[in-house]
Protein backbone atom coordinates (compact mmCIF):
# COMPACT_ATOMS: atom_id res chain seq x y z
CA UNK A 1 0.00 0.00 0.00
CA UNK A 2 2.71 2.10 0.69
CA UNK A 3 4.47 1.91 -2.05
CA UNK A 4 1.76 1.89 -4.28
CA UNK A 5 1.01 5.32 -2.43
CA UNK A 6 4.48 7.19 -3.35
CA UNK A 7 4.60 6.11 -6.63
CA UNK A 8 1.57 8.07 -7.91
CA UNK A 9 3.06 11.21 -6.54
CA UNK A 10 6.37 9.98 -8.68
CA UNK A 11 3.93 9.61 -11.77
CA UNK A 12 2.07 13.00 -11.68
CA UNK A 13 5.12 14.95 -11.78
CA UNK A 14 6.22 13.08 -14.75
CA UNK A 15 3.11 13.80 -16.49
CA UNK A 16 3.53 17.40 -15.64
CA UNK A 17 7.11 17.41 -16.93
CA UNK A 18 5.77 15.94 -20.02
CA UNK A 19 3.49 18.49 -20.85
CA UNK A 20 5.82 21.54 -20.05
CA UNK A 21 8.30 19.87 -22.27
CA UNK A 22 5.51 19.37 -24.98
CA UNK A 23 4.15 23.10 -24.50
CA UNK A 24 7.67 24.36 -24.95
CA UNK A 25 8.94 22.53 -28.15
CA UNK A 26 5.08 23.92 -29.36
CA UNK A 27 5.89 26.99 -28.71
CA UNK A 28 9.19 27.43 -30.12
CA UNK A 29 7.68 25.20 -33.60
CA UNK A 30 4.91 27.60 -33.97
CA UNK A 31 6.90 31.00 -35.44
CA UNK A 32 8.79 28.49 -37.07
CA UNK A 33 5.90 27.39 -38.64
CA UNK A 34 4.17 30.86 -38.99
CA UNK A 35 7.89 31.88 -41.06
CA UNK A 36 7.45 29.10 -43.28
CA UNK A 37 4.27 29.91 -44.59
CA UNK A 38 4.74 33.40 -44.58
CA UNK A 39 7.61 32.63 -47.08
CA UNK A 40 5.14 30.46 -49.55
CA UNK A 41 3.44 32.73 -51.66
CA UNK A 42 0.08 33.37 -51.59
CA UNK A 43 -1.62 32.84 -55.00
CA UNK A 44 -4.59 35.09 -54.18
CA UNK A 45 -2.81 38.84 -55.04
CA UNK A 46 -3.66 40.92 -52.27
CA UNK A 47 -6.34 43.47 -52.35
CA UNK A 48 -4.90 47.19 -53.05
CA UNK A 49 -5.52 48.89 -49.94
CA UNK A 50 -8.01 51.77 -50.32
CA UNK A 51 -6.42 53.93 -47.42
CA UNK A 52 -3.76 53.62 -45.24
CA UNK A 53 -4.61 52.40 -41.40
CA UNK A 54 -2.67 54.41 -38.88
CA UNK A 55 -2.15 52.08 -36.14
CA UNK A 56 -0.99 52.74 -32.43
CA UNK A 57 2.18 51.46 -31.73
CA UNK A 58 2.09 47.57 -29.38
CA UNK A 59 3.52 48.78 -26.27
CA UNK A 60 3.00 45.60 -25.06
CA UNK A 61 4.99 43.71 -27.48
CA UNK A 62 2.79 41.41 -28.89
CA UNK A 63 0.61 41.08 -31.10
CA UNK A 64 -3.11 42.80 -30.65
CA UNK A 65 -6.22 41.53 -32.39
CA UNK A 66 -7.61 44.00 -34.73
CA UNK A 67 -10.84 44.27 -31.82
CA UNK A 68 -8.26 44.96 -29.43
CA UNK A 69 -6.26 47.59 -31.46
CA UNK A 70 -9.24 49.71 -32.39
CA UNK A 71 -10.14 50.05 -28.66
CA UNK A 72 -7.17 51.81 -28.13
CA UNK A 73 -7.99 54.40 -31.21
CA UNK A 74 -9.81 57.64 -30.52
CA UNK A 75 -13.23 57.55 -31.78
CA UNK A 76 -12.99 60.03 -34.48
CA UNK A 77 -17.06 61.11 -36.16
CA UNK A 78 -15.52 61.27 -40.43
CA UNK A 79 -17.97 63.55 -41.25
CA UNK A 80 -20.14 62.90 -44.43
CA UNK A 81 -19.22 64.54 -47.22
CA UNK A 82 -22.21 66.93 -48.09
CA UNK A 83 -22.36 66.74 -52.20
CA UNK A 84 -21.78 70.82 -53.41
CA UNK A 85 -25.14 71.24 -54.97
CA UNK A 86 -24.86 72.07 -58.56
CA UNK A 87 -25.52 75.41 -58.58
CA UNK A 88 -29.05 76.39 -60.02
CA UNK A 89 -28.52 78.56 -63.28
CA UNK A 90 -30.04 82.01 -62.67
CA UNK A 91 -32.64 82.49 -65.22
CA UNK A 92 -31.23 85.55 -66.83
CA UNK A 93 -34.23 87.45 -68.71
CA UNK A 94 -33.29 88.69 -72.60
CA UNK A 95 -32.91 91.83 -72.62
CA UNK A 96 -35.81 93.69 -74.45
CA UNK A 97 -35.00 95.39 -77.53
CA UNK A 98 -36.17 98.88 -77.03
CA UNK A 99 -37.33 100.07 -80.54
CA UNK A 100 -35.20 102.72 -81.54
CA UNK A 101 -38.02 105.18 -82.25
CA UNK A 102 -38.42 106.37 -86.01
CA UNK A 103 -37.01 109.98 -85.76
CA UNK A 104 -39.57 112.22 -87.06
CA UNK A 105 -39.52 114.38 -89.83
CA UNK A 106 -38.51 117.80 -89.01
CA UNK A 107 -40.95 120.24 -90.80
CA UNK A 108 -38.66 121.53 -93.75
CA UNK A 109 -38.63 125.12 -93.39
CA UNK A 110 -40.32 126.93 -96.16
CA UNK A 111 -38.82 130.52 -96.97
CA UNK A 112 -41.00 133.41 -97.14
CA UNK A 113 -41.14 134.43 -100.98
CA UNK A 114 -39.54 136.98 -102.02
CA UNK A 115 -42.66 139.63 -102.77
CA UNK A 116 -42.65 139.26 -106.73
CA UNK A 117 -45.37 140.94 -108.25
CA UNK A 118 -47.90 137.80 -109.05
CA UNK A 119 -49.06 140.19 -112.22
CA UNK A 120 -51.97 141.21 -110.56
CA UNK A 121 -52.92 144.70 -109.48
CA UNK A 122 -53.97 145.43 -106.30
CA UNK A 123 -54.47 148.24 -104.04
CA UNK A 124 -55.90 148.85 -101.00
CA UNK A 125 -56.70 151.45 -98.16
CA UNK A 126 -54.35 151.79 -95.30
CA UNK A 127 -53.36 154.71 -92.93
CA UNK A 128 -49.59 154.90 -92.63
CA UNK A 129 -49.19 157.50 -89.48
CA UNK A 130 -46.10 159.37 -89.42
CA UNK A 131 -44.21 160.03 -85.62
CA UNK A 132 -41.12 162.04 -85.13
CA UNK A 133 -40.79 162.42 -81.31
CA UNK A 134 -42.67 160.98 -78.62
CA UNK A 135 -41.89 163.35 -76.14
CA UNK A 136 -42.95 166.88 -74.02
CA UNK A 137 -40.80 169.27 -76.24
CA UNK A 138 -38.35 171.27 -74.18
CA UNK A 139 -39.89 175.07 -73.21
CA UNK A 140 -37.08 176.53 -75.89
CA UNK A 141 -38.22 174.38 -78.52
CA UNK A 142 -38.67 175.79 -81.75
CA UNK A 143 -41.87 175.42 -84.04
CA UNK A 144 -40.33 172.48 -85.75
CA UNK A 145 -39.82 170.49 -82.75
CA UNK A 146 -43.28 171.32 -81.24
CA UNK A 147 -44.92 170.40 -84.30
CA UNK A 148 -43.24 167.20 -84.60
CA UNK A 149 -43.25 165.80 -80.50
CA UNK A 150 -46.15 164.38 -79.66
CA UNK A 151 -46.76 163.60 -75.66
CA UNK A 152 -46.49 160.20 -74.54
CA UNK A 153 -49.85 160.57 -72.47
CA UNK A 154 -51.05 162.01 -76.19
CA UNK A 155 -49.90 158.95 -77.65
CA UNK A 156 -51.07 156.08 -75.33
CA UNK A 157 -54.96 157.55 -76.18
CA UNK A 158 -54.03 156.93 -79.53
CA UNK A 159 -52.90 153.81 -79.48
CA UNK A 160 -56.21 152.90 -76.76
CA UNK A 161 -58.02 154.47 -79.84
CA UNK A 162 -56.47 152.23 -82.18
CA UNK A 163 -57.81 149.35 -80.30
CA UNK A 164 -60.95 150.57 -78.83
CA UNK A 165 -61.96 150.58 -82.21
CA UNK A 166 -61.10 147.79 -84.17
CA UNK A 167 -58.16 149.07 -85.72
CA UNK A 168 -54.76 146.29 -86.13
CA UNK A 169 -51.39 147.50 -86.52
CA UNK A 170 -49.05 145.85 -89.36
CA UNK A 171 -46.19 146.54 -90.64
CA UNK A 172 -44.71 147.59 -94.03
CA UNK A 173 -43.88 144.60 -95.08
CA UNK A 174 -47.49 142.70 -94.19
CA UNK A 175 -48.65 145.40 -96.67
CA UNK A 176 -46.13 145.21 -99.44
CA UNK A 177 -46.86 140.87 -99.08
CA UNK A 178 -50.86 141.92 -99.39
CA UNK A 179 -49.79 144.46 -102.69
CA UNK A 180 -47.45 141.86 -104.53
CA UNK A 181 -48.82 138.40 -103.29
CA UNK A 182 -52.46 139.14 -101.84
CA UNK A 183 -51.51 138.06 -98.62
CA UNK A 184 -54.77 138.65 -96.52
CA UNK A 185 -54.52 141.74 -94.00
CA UNK A 186 -57.27 141.98 -91.32
CA UNK A 187 -60.18 144.40 -91.61
CA UNK A 188 -58.89 147.42 -90.64
CA UNK A 189 -54.68 147.85 -91.19
CA UNK A 190 -52.84 151.16 -89.65
CA UNK A 191 -48.85 151.23 -89.72
CA UNK A 192 -47.62 153.08 -87.17
CA UNK A 193 -43.95 154.71 -88.59
CA UNK A 194 -41.39 157.03 -86.67
CA UNK A 195 -38.84 159.04 -88.18
CA UNK A 196 -35.34 159.24 -87.65
CA UNK A 197 -34.68 156.67 -84.43
CA UNK A 198 -35.03 159.69 -81.67
CA UNK A 199 -34.00 158.03 -77.81
CA UNK A 200 -37.72 158.99 -76.54
CA UNK A 201 -38.64 156.15 -79.50
CA UNK A 202 -37.61 153.84 -76.61
CA UNK A 203 -38.21 155.29 -73.53
CA UNK A 204 -41.40 156.22 -74.75
CA UNK A 205 -43.19 154.84 -77.77
CA UNK A 206 -41.72 151.18 -77.48
CA UNK A 207 -42.65 150.65 -73.82
CA UNK A 208 -46.36 151.77 -74.89
CA UNK A 209 -46.73 150.04 -78.32
CA UNK A 210 -45.31 146.70 -75.83
CA UNK A 211 -48.50 147.19 -73.62
CA UNK A 212 -51.38 147.72 -76.38
CA UNK A 213 -49.66 144.78 -78.36
CA UNK A 214 -48.92 146.64 -81.31
CA UNK A 215 -46.18 146.97 -83.85
CA UNK A 216 -44.16 149.77 -84.90
CA UNK A 217 -41.54 150.76 -88.20
CA UNK A 218 -38.48 152.72 -86.93
CA UNK A 219 -36.88 154.43 -89.81
CA UNK A 220 -32.92 155.43 -88.72
CA UNK A 221 -30.23 157.73 -89.06
CA UNK A 222 -27.29 155.78 -88.72
CA UNK A 223 -24.40 158.02 -88.26
CA UNK A 224 -25.78 159.43 -85.49
CA UNK A 225 -26.30 156.35 -83.44
CA UNK A 226 -22.35 155.88 -84.27
CA UNK A 227 -21.39 159.14 -82.65
CA UNK A 228 -23.81 157.67 -79.54
CA UNK A 229 -25.48 161.32 -79.89
CA UNK A 230 -27.51 161.20 -76.55
CA UNK A 231 -31.08 162.28 -78.31
CA UNK A 232 -31.05 159.02 -80.44
CA UNK A 233 -31.38 155.40 -80.17
CA UNK A 234 -28.35 153.70 -79.33
CA UNK A 235 -27.81 150.03 -81.13
CA UNK A 236 -28.52 148.01 -78.08
CA UNK A 237 -31.73 149.61 -78.15
CA UNK A 238 -32.60 148.75 -81.72
CA UNK A 239 -31.42 145.18 -81.03
CA UNK A 240 -33.78 145.12 -77.68
CA UNK A 241 -36.80 146.80 -79.66
CA UNK A 242 -36.02 144.31 -83.02
CA UNK A 243 -36.33 141.27 -80.75
CA UNK A 244 -39.50 143.15 -79.11
CA UNK A 245 -41.41 142.54 -82.57
CA UNK A 246 -40.26 145.87 -84.01
CA UNK A 247 -39.83 146.60 -87.81
CA UNK A 248 -36.32 149.00 -89.05
CA UNK A 249 -36.21 150.68 -92.09
CA UNK A 250 -33.04 153.08 -93.49
CA UNK A 251 -33.77 157.22 -93.17
CA UNK A 252 -30.30 157.35 -95.07
CA UNK A 253 -26.79 158.25 -92.95
CA UNK A 254 -26.86 161.52 -92.35
CA UNK A 255 -30.09 162.85 -93.70
CA UNK A 256 -29.53 164.95 -96.83
CA UNK A 257 -31.62 165.74 -99.63
CA UNK A 258 -31.33 163.10 -102.20
CA UNK A 259 -32.30 164.85 -105.17
CA UNK A 260 -29.56 165.18 -107.89
CA UNK A 261 -26.73 163.65 -106.17
CA UNK A 262 -24.63 160.90 -108.46
CA UNK A 263 -25.35 157.36 -107.69
CA UNK A 264 -22.03 156.84 -105.40
CA UNK A 265 -23.31 159.26 -103.05
CA UNK A 266 -26.51 157.71 -103.27
CA UNK A 267 -24.86 154.19 -102.52
CA UNK A 268 -22.78 155.39 -99.36
CA UNK A 269 -25.90 157.28 -98.12
CA UNK A 270 -28.61 154.69 -98.65
CA UNK A 271 -26.68 151.22 -98.81
CA UNK A 272 -24.12 152.39 -96.12
CA UNK A 273 -27.38 152.88 -93.65
CA UNK A 274 -29.03 149.72 -94.80
CA UNK A 275 -25.75 147.45 -94.06
CA UNK A 276 -25.38 149.00 -90.77
CA UNK A 277 -28.87 148.16 -89.46
CA UNK A 278 -28.95 145.12 -91.04
CA UNK A 279 -25.79 143.99 -89.30
CA UNK A 280 -26.98 145.06 -85.81
CA UNK A 281 -30.40 142.97 -86.22
CA UNK A 282 -29.19 140.12 -88.17
CA UNK A 283 -31.74 140.56 -91.26
CA UNK A 284 -32.17 142.33 -94.51
CA UNK A 285 -33.64 145.80 -94.61
CA UNK A 286 -36.10 145.96 -96.81
CA UNK A 287 -37.83 149.17 -96.16
CA UNK A 288 -36.46 153.52 -96.91
CA UNK A 289 -38.30 156.59 -96.00
CA UNK A 290 -37.09 159.23 -98.23
CA UNK A 291 -35.01 162.58 -95.56
CA UNK A 292 -37.57 165.14 -95.76
CA UNK A 293 -39.86 163.35 -97.96
CA UNK A 294 -37.08 164.65 -101.03
CA UNK A 295 -35.76 162.11 -104.06
CA UNK A 296 -36.21 161.40 -107.82
CA UNK A 297 -36.25 158.76 -110.23
CA UNK A 298 -32.55 157.98 -109.33
CA UNK A 299 -32.91 157.35 -105.89
CA UNK A 300 -35.48 155.24 -106.99
CA UNK A 301 -33.65 152.84 -108.87
CA UNK A 302 -30.72 152.31 -106.55
CA UNK A 303 -33.15 151.67 -103.75
CA UNK A 304 -34.37 148.64 -106.28
CA UNK A 305 -30.68 147.65 -107.32
CA UNK A 306 -30.42 147.49 -103.29
CA UNK A 307 -32.85 144.82 -102.80
CA UNK A 308 -35.36 147.80 -101.08
CA UNK A 309 -39.18 146.31 -101.33
CA UNK A 310 -40.77 149.56 -100.81
CA UNK A 311 -40.14 153.16 -99.64
CA UNK A 312 -42.41 156.26 -98.00
CA UNK A 313 -42.96 159.56 -98.30
CA UNK A 314 -44.36 162.58 -96.81
CA UNK A 315 -47.05 163.15 -99.10
CA UNK A 316 -50.89 162.79 -97.09
CA UNK A 317 -52.51 159.81 -98.54
CA UNK A 318 -53.89 156.59 -97.47
CA UNK A 319 -54.48 154.64 -100.71
CA UNK A 320 -51.61 152.31 -101.76
CA UNK A 321 -51.52 150.36 -105.18
CA UNK A 322 -49.02 147.19 -106.25
CA UNK A 323 -47.46 149.22 -109.48
CA UNK A 324 -45.71 151.84 -107.11
CA UNK A 325 -44.72 150.24 -104.01
CA UNK A 326 -41.73 153.18 -103.89
CA UNK A 327 -44.00 155.93 -103.18
CA UNK A 328 -46.09 155.30 -100.38
CA UNK A 329 -48.00 158.29 -99.22
CA UNK A 330 -48.58 158.83 -95.15
CA UNK A 331 -50.48 160.32 -92.51
CA UNK A 332 -48.33 163.34 -90.52
CA UNK A 333 -49.64 163.22 -86.76
CA UNK A 334 -48.70 166.58 -85.21
CA UNK A 335 -47.68 167.59 -81.67
CA UNK A 336 -50.97 169.51 -81.42
CA UNK A 337 -53.44 167.43 -82.20
CA UNK A 338 -56.66 166.47 -80.38
CA UNK A 339 -57.83 162.68 -80.03
CA UNK A 340 -60.74 164.12 -82.23
CA UNK A 341 -58.54 165.32 -84.90
CA UNK A 342 -56.72 161.81 -84.70
CA UNK A 343 -59.95 159.78 -85.37
CA UNK A 344 -60.88 162.32 -88.75
CA UNK A 345 -57.67 161.87 -90.02
CA UNK A 346 -58.08 158.24 -90.20
CA UNK A 347 -61.96 158.59 -91.57
CA UNK A 348 -60.83 161.46 -93.72
CA UNK A 349 -60.63 160.45 -97.76
CA UNK A 350 -57.66 161.80 -98.52
CA UNK A 351 -57.72 161.04 -102.58
CA UNK A 352 -60.70 162.59 -103.22
CA UNK A 353 -59.36 165.66 -101.26
CA UNK A 354 -55.69 166.31 -102.65
CA UNK A 355 -55.17 168.58 -104.88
Amino acid sequence: MESETATRPRSLWGLLMLSFIALVLVTVAAPRVRQQEAEVPDPTPSPVPTRQVHRRPNVLGRPLSVARHNAYLPLVTVPERTPTPTPTATFTPTPTVTPTATPSATPTHTPTPYPTPDGQARGVWVPILMYHYISVPPPDADLYRRDLSLAPATFEQQLRYLADNGYMTVTLKDLVYHLTLGYPMPERPVILTFDDGYRDNFTHAYRLLRRFNSVGTFFLVTSVIDENHPDYLTWGQVRVMHQGGMEFGSHSYSHPDLRGQSVDYLVWQIVGSQEAIAERIEEPVRFFSYPAGSYDQQVIDVLRSAGFWAAVTTEQGDWHASGNPYELKRIRMRGDDTLEQFAAKLEYDWEDNNP
